[in-house]
């Protein structure tokens, strides 16, 4: 597995041929499945498939495709009448995947148990339309997630600060599962590409 930052809350995950990317910043980006977790309500196209362009998802629900299984969780909490925020769980290669988007607050507890013990937790961190450093590093605990890996933040100091560890950014992240079998809440900064 190669996880690849594009900046914001944009990342590729890629395992041979399949390929999955989160909340891409432009239409160039092609992938196997593509995943929202802020979309407009307005929204009539809830679900895109095109045989070229892979999947598209952008809302709460139960989905499978080129052997990844998603499910889309609401964050009703954060979201108005004009947009949504989505969380997912993906199963890719064995592996679990959380990706808490654009969260702002802690989770609910239906949630953190939902997503407890991920293999590899995306979450934002930077304060004000995402999470506070401190609040993200208690969330990460409470998952006992393996592997964290923060977004939409430009300054990652305090977040690695909160968690109590240490680590240098890096252009990608290549790992098995084995790999990371032993992990508990190691960080994983990676720079923009």
């Amino acid at each position: 597995m190669v996880i690849t930052y594009f900046g914001n809350g944009s990342f590729r995950l890629q395992s041979g041929d399949t390929a999955l990317l989160l909340n891409p910043e432009n239409n160039r980006q092609k992938a196997d499945v593509i995943l929202h977790t802020l979309a407009g309500t307005k929204t009539e196209h809830l679900l895109e498939h095109a045989p070229d362009e892979g999947m598209t998802i952008s809302f709460p629900g139960e989905y499978e495709s080129h052997g990844i299984e998603i499910t889309g969780f609401p964050i009703a909490e954060e979201s108005t009448e004009s947009f949504l925020k989505t969380a997912y769980k993906v199963l890719f290669e064995e592996m679990t995947f959380v990706f808490l988007g654009h969260l702002s607050r802690p989770l609910d507890a239906t949630l953190m148990e939902e997503f407890s013990e991920p293999d590899v937790l995306i979450l934002p961190v930077g304060g004000g339309h995402f999470l506070e450093p401190e609040v993200a590093a208690k969330i990460t605990k409470q998952l006992e997630a393996r592997i964290v890996i923060p977004s939409f933040t430009k300054n990652t100091d305090a977040f690695l600060k909160a968690l109590g560890r240490k680590t240098d950014a890096v252009e990608k992240f290549v790992f098995r599962q084995k790999d990371i079998a032993t992990e508990k809440g190691r960080p994983i900064v990676l720079k923009e590409t």
